[in-house]
């Protein structure tokens, strides 16, 4: 069975304009990176764990904040590499300036028996759709395009 991953594209309307919050990867790969390197937060779903609760989770612990609301089912998406990511959207608001992520170790330069540690998420930060899709990872594109046609669909 594949693994799956979950998470949350929140989202807030200023004046009229639509934003969702992303966020970039920490760690040594993602140091140089801006386009195309920008995600919503997400991760592994666990055994027996419902995905809307693992989506929850991996909001909090890559933001150190549990995001107010019912999160509501919006897509499913196959990334490029082969995993799955159930998303759900959420309206909401967080500030960007004052995440908490957590962190982890990696062996840092490789094969140096050096082990370093590094938050999961480095960089948030609300964006337009426009700029979140050029700034996004390609294969995360279609969530900007289910959460555009959930909210406009109905007008």
């Amino acid at each position: 069975m594949p693994d799956f991953s979950a998470g949350i594209v929140l989202y807030r309307m200023r004046e009229t304009i639509l934003e969702v919050l992303l966020v970039r990867p920490g760690g040594p790969f993602w140091r140089n990176k801006d386009e195309g390197a920008w995600m919503i937060p997400k991760g592994l779903v666990e055994p027996g764990e419902k995905d809307e609760a693992a989506a929850l989770r991996e909001f909090e612990e890559e933001l150190g904040s549990r995001p107010a609301g019912v999160p509501r089912p919006l897509c499913t998406i196959r990334q490029a590499g082969g995993k799955w990511v159930k998303t759900f959207a959420l309206e909401g608001d967080l500030d960007p300036d004052r995440i908490v992520s957590n962190r982890f170790e990696l062996e840092w330069p490789p094969r140096s028996g050096r082990l370093q540690t590094y938050p999961e998420v480095d960089r948030a930060a609300w964006m337009p759709l426009g700029e979140a899709r050029r700034l996004m990872l390609a294969s995360q594109r279609p969530i900007l395009d289910a959460l555009e046609a959930d909210l406009y669909s109905n007008v």
